[in-house]
Order: C-alpha cells, then sequence, then structure tokens
C-alpha cells in the first residue's frame, strides 16, 4: 500500500500506475533470484497464458519487454507450440524495424526445428531470417537463407512455399543487381502460380508488382506496362487498395521515362487519390514517390511552382528517421534544381546543402545495394544542377555591383551582413506584394463576385462559387480542411475537384491551400499587433497547421523568409510608420 501510495502522488497516469507496479515486482524478483538457475516468476504473472504474454510484449513499450520475454521462455519448452509463438514475436518485431530481436527468434525457430526435424519450422526461420537480412542490406545473408527456404520448399513439394520463398529472392537479386536471374525466377512463379491459391489473389499482385520492380530496372517500359494492367485487374477485382496505388505509380514512373506525362499525371494522380482517402497501412513510401515523380513532370515542363509544391509536401510530414531513407534525399536535391532554374540561388543552395550531407551520410552506410532508378535520376539532376551553377557563376559576374551581389556571393562563401540585405530585399519585396494583395481585395469586395464567374458549365460554376465562399468564409484556415471535406462542402467528389482547381486555379490543392493560409498570414500580422506577438506555433495553429515546422517550412518556401524574420520586421516597420505620422 505503500508503495502504491507513492506512485499514486508521482507523475505516472492511474491507468499504467498498476503495470509500473508489476514491473517493479518483476525486477525485484530479477534482483532477489538473479544468482539462481531457475527463474522464479511473479504470483502475478503465474496465470498469464502464453498466448497473453506474447501479446503483451507485442503491445508492451521497450523497458517492459524483456520482462516478458523472460518469463515466456521459463513457460516453455521447444517444442512445436513454443517455436509457433517464437516466429509471431518474429516477425512481430520485424515489422517494428527491431532486427536484432527478429533474428533472436529466427534463431531460436530454427534451433526447435533442427531438434524436431521439422522442415515446415526450418522454412519459416530461413524466411524470417532472409527478409531481416534483406531489411538490413545483409544482401548475402538474405540470399543464403532464402535459397535454404526455396531448397525445403522445392523438397516438400509445396507450391505456396515455393513462391513465398522464390518471392524474397528476387528481391534480393534485384537489389544485387542481378536482374536477369531475378526475372528468370519471376517468370517461373507465374508460370507456377496457376496451381496455387495465391491465383488472383493479393499475392497474386505482389508477384507482378516484384517483376515489375525488374522491369522497370531493365527499362523493358512497355512489359511493366502489361503486368501493371494485369496487377490492377486483379486488385480491383478483390479491392486490393495497396496494389493499386503501387501499380499505379509503376505506371506514372513508366510515362514519366517516356515523356509522357499527361499519363503519367493521370495514373499519379489515382494512386494519390487513393492514398488521400484510404487507409492502407504504411504511406510513407508511395506518398514520397506520388510527390516525388508529380514534382519530376511538373519540373520537366518547367512549372517549377508546382513542382516545389508537391516536394514541399514530402518535407512536411518526413520525420527525423526518415532522412537517410534514399527517396527522401532524392527529393531534397530535385527541389534544390527546381529554386536553381528559378534562380532563387539562396534556396537552391540551401536545400542542396542539405542533400549533400544526406547523401554523404547515405552513401557511407549503404554497402552493395544497387538501386537502378534513383542511381539515374541522381545523375540526372546532379549533372543538370552542375550545368544551372555554372551559369549562376557566370551570371554572377556579369552583374556585379547589381541587386544580384549578394546572390554571387554566396557561391564564395558570404558574410552574415550580405545575407541580412538579401534578406531585407526579399522582404521589402514581400510587403509590397501584401499591399497589391490588399487592394485587389478591396476592389474585389466591391464588386458582385457572382458577376465575375461565366463558365459554361452550371457544375463548374457552382464548384467554383463554392470554393470563393468557402475563401470568405476562411476555412482553409481549420486543420480539418483537406481534400475530402472541401469536396463535400462544394457537393463533388476528391478526383473532379482536384480537376477543376487545377484548371481554374492554376495550382493543385495543397498548393491552392497553402497560398491562401500563408497570404492569409502575411496580412494579418502585417495588420495585426495582438497576432504579431503570438509564437509561431500559436500563429502556425491559427492559420491552419498543426505543427511550428509544418508552418515554417511552407512560409519559407512561399516567402524565402523564417516566420521570425518577417513578424520582427515587420514589428519595425509598422513602428517606423507610426512614428512617420506621428511627425
Amino acid at each position: 500500500m505503500v508503495l502504491y501510495f507513492i506512485l499514486d502522488q508521482m507523475i505516472f497516469p492511474k491507468k499504467r500506475i498498476s503495470f509500473f507496479i508489476l514491473f517493479i515486482i518483476t525486477l525485484i524478483s530479477f534482483t532477489i533470484h538473479a544468482q539462481d538457475t531457475n527463474f522464479i516468476i511473479p504470483d502475478s504473472l503465474k496465470t498469464k497464458t502464453p498466448e497473453q504474454l506474447v501479446n503483451l510484449i507485442r503491445s508492451s513499450e521497450a523497458d517492459f519487454i524483456e520482462v516478458y520475454e523472460e518469463i515466456l521462455e521459463s513457460f516453455h519448452k521447444n517444442d512445436s507450440v513454443s517455436a509457433k509463438f517464437y516466429l509471431r514475436l518474429g516477425f512481430h518485431f520485424y515489422r517494428k524495424e527491431d532486427f536484432k530481436r527478429s533474428i533472436k527468434y529466427a534463431n531460436r525457430v530454427h534451433k526447435i526445428g533442427n531438434k524436431l526435424n521439422d522442415k515446415n519450422l526450418l522454412f519459416w526461420s530461413y524466411i524470417l531470417n532472409g527478409a531481416t537480412f534483406l531489411r538490413e542490406g545483409k544482401h548475402q545473408n538474405s540470399f543464403n537463407n532464402y535459397y535454404e527456404a526455396v531448397s525445403i520448399a522445392k523438397k516438400e513439394e509445396k507450391p505456396e512455399n515455393i513462391i513465398i520463398a522464390n518471392s524474397g529472392l528476387v528481391l534480393v537479386l534485384h537489389k544485387m543487381n542481378r536482374l536477369d536471374k531475378a526475372l528468370e525466377i519471376s517468370k517461373e512463379m507465374l508460370q507456377g502460380i496457376n496451381k496455387t491459391s495465391f491465383k488472383n489473389g493479393r499475392d497474386h499482385v505482389r508477384i507482378l508488382t516484384n517483376i515489375n520492380e525488374v522491369y522497370l530496372d531493365k527499362e523493358q517500359y512497355d512489359s511493366v506496362l502489361y503486368y501493371a494492367d494485369k496487377g490492377i485487374d486483379i486488385s480491383k477485382s478483390i479491392d486490393f487498395k495497396e496494389g493499386l496505388v503501387d501499380l499505379y505509380i509503376k505506371k506514372g514512373i513508366v510515362y514519366y521515362y517516356k515523356k509522357d506525362f499527361d499519363q503519367a499525371f493521370d495514373n499519379l494522380y489515382k494512386a494519390k487519390d487513393i492514398l488521400d482517402n484510404y487507409d492502407i497501412g504504411n504511406k510513407f513510401f508511395p506518398t514520397v514517390k506520388v510527390n516525388y515523380y508529380m514534382a519530376g513532370c511538373y519540373y520537366e515542363e518547367q512549372n517549377y511552382d508546382q513542382a516545389i509544391s508537391y516536394l514541399c509536401n514530402t518535407m512536411d510530414f518526413i520525420k527525423e528517421e526518415d532522412v537517410s531513407k534514399l527517396p527522401v534525399i532524392q527529393s531534397h536535391l530535385l527541389l534544390a534544381n527546381c529554386y536553381f532554374k528559378k534562380k532563387d540561388f539562396v534556396q537552391g543552395h540551401y536545400w542542396e546543402r542539405i542533400y549533400i550531407n544526406l547523401n554523404e551520410n547515405y552513401q557511407e552506410e549503404k554497402d552493395k545495394t544497387v538501386d537502378t532508378i534513383y542511381e539515374k535520376e541522381t545523375e540526372k539532376y546532379e549533372k543538370e544542377i552542375a550545368k544551372l551553377k555554372s551559369k549562376e557563376n557566370i551570371s554572377s559576374y556579369l552583374l556585379i555591383g547589381s541587386i544580384t551581389i549578394s546572390l554571387t556571393l554566396l557561391l564564395i562563401g558570404f558574410t552574415y551582413y550580405k545575407k541580412q540585405q538579401s534578406n531585407k530585399l526579399m522582404f521589402s519585396e514581400l510587403v509590397d506584394k501584401i499591399n497589391l494583395l490588399e487592394v485587389e481585395k478591396s476592389e474585389k469586395d466591391s464588386k458582385n463576385n457572382s458577376a465575375t464567374i461565366v463558365i459554361d458549365d452550371d457544375k463548374v460554376t457552382a464548384i467554383l462559387k463554392g470554393l470563393d465562399k468557402l475563401e470568405d468564409q476562411e476555412y482553409f484556415l481549420k486543420t480539418e480542411c483537406n481534400l475530402r471535406t472541401i469536396a463535400k462542402k462544394v457537393k463533388t467528389n476528391t478526383t473532379y475537384l482536384t480537376k477543376i482547381i487545377h484548371a481554374h486555379k492554376g495550382k493543385n490543392f495543397n498548393e491552392y491551400i497553402t497560398d491562401l493560409r500563408i497570404e492569409y498570414a502575411l496580412q494579418r500580422l502585417k495588420n495585426d499587433k495582438i497576432f504579431r506577438a503570438f509564437s509561431v506555433k500559436s500563429i502556425a495553429a491559427e492559420v491552419g497547421y498543426k505543427s511550428d515546422d509544418a508552418f515554417a517550412k511552407r512560409f519559407k518556401a512561399k516567402t524565402g523568409l523564417n516566420p521570425s524574420y518577417y513578424i520582427k520586421n515587420i514589428e519595425k516597420l509598422q513602428q517606423e510608420n507610426s512614428i512617420t505620422k506621428s511627425v
């Protein structure tokens, strides 16, 4: 009771107190019996079943896992029941990217499988180890394990297991750039799938997805389209959203390389629509790929603002642990290129420096992984950025002494003072832009808005009027403002709304909302002294962003300035204007 009372007065939430007490009691038991050969199970856990212990391990925080692992191990012998529990835990930790534990449990299953001469347990231990080593980048180890799994499956004459093991083998071979062998095995799998329960199911789609990875690297684009269409037909028939997203992205990539950007956009939009409107689990890599190739298409069409908007979408949702992943690194390079193309060398160098640092870290840590697609993209954009920087150097010498002297000096190592001069210039231009926006808004408000919309299609007219109404109501400031909610409010679907905004606003949905929010923030900060006193986090919440980091990134992408710099200088400007008026 004393321990309970003390914990009750501490910061631990009440719903976790009993759990924490259990942990303390268990740790005390470990200490008392540390030198005993037999582990003493606390009374409070003696009634737990193996199933309950496995569930506790899978749902517990890191500090508690070892406690339950020890108890589970003390309950079981080296039998097939124990092995099945270990297998479940191994795959659980694999999905959690705790590869050390994943391998530990795979090896336990393998040991039991050897003892019992259980080929099925051995098969799954090889599969788990193969998958884990592949994620860790240890490709030879992964290959060896998948090869052993294939051998067992063939001896046991189990068609499903042969396909499962070969699927892993194809992934390893693909990473090792042994594309011809990967393609050979993939074709064998497609021939053998008719004899299995996988036919026309999710696993069938996954096999088609894997074979398309190989064809993409071999630049056999017609084959990619052929197998993608087959996979899409199956995915639609079984409502497999993950398969549809993956295959639409692959078709988009093919058309991107074929420079058929209308078809690329069409397929990438289909993937994006599913990502926006359905819960499909891990959306990270599909979202990054969609944003990257949408931006790539806009880049090729010289629509750099649109490209930047999509890449900024990626920057807004990536986490710290994501920056080392290749598609994210690649996105930084393309973003730098976009700004260099716009002759915004400040932003161009900013994103290029981030890319260089991230890429250096990646090159140090990667092993023999080969990603042909991204290597090709890297080579392409690094060559382009070198040309752009060369042009920048030439321009800087020609224009030295003019307003671009700050950009020229940045290339040879700017002082802090010159950087401030550049910021002041951007700030001055930004204030002029805000003043112009306010005049335009005033003129618009003095007119009958309905008279300005002259469109033959009544449905489009109604939707545009609905958008204007939502703008007047400042609905874009709400955090729940998204494509789906706005589509519902203007009584249409997301796909049609996306096309209308693209056609009549000249931008995608995310850029449309971002522009409204940033323009609102700029004008209100200029005119509202109390609002300027808010923290950046509070300002971000006021204009619809869930984090100050997301707001700051968007603000800087649109204006070239940090929010804090703008607030400080707009306050100074307003004070100067006030003094001038009083005089």
